[in-house]
């Protein structure tokens, strides 16, 4: 699989109830644990203070990253990505 860092800003429309946001966010969790045990979330990170989240992702391709992964996320809707493929780098220190 591919891995993809992926930034994520969620903006909640003017006029949502509160109700439908808490039923959003608690299915965005276990979405995410899912996705995770399924091998596409690998990490996920939320810089202080900001209401965004940057994570590294897995797919086989940008498709399905962005049908069969991101897309199933239940606040999909409210959600804007950027994303970036990435490729190992000859230097990283990490394992190979």
């Amino acid at each position: 699989m591919r891995e993809f860092l992926v930034e994520i800003t969620t903006s909640v429309p003017e006029g949502t109830s509160e109700e439908e946001v808490a039923q959003r966010r608690a299915a965005e969790a276990v979405r995410a644990r899912e996705l995770a045990a399924a091998g596409h979330l690998a990490r996920l990170w939320r810089p202080v203070g900001e209401a965004r989240s940057i994570g590294i992702w897995r797919a086989e391709d940008g498709e399905e990253l962005d049908s069969k992964v991101l897309g199933t996320l239940p606040l999909h809707p409210w959600m804007t990505f950027r994303v970036t493929p990435l490729e190992p780098h000859p230097n990283d220190p990490g394992p190979s």
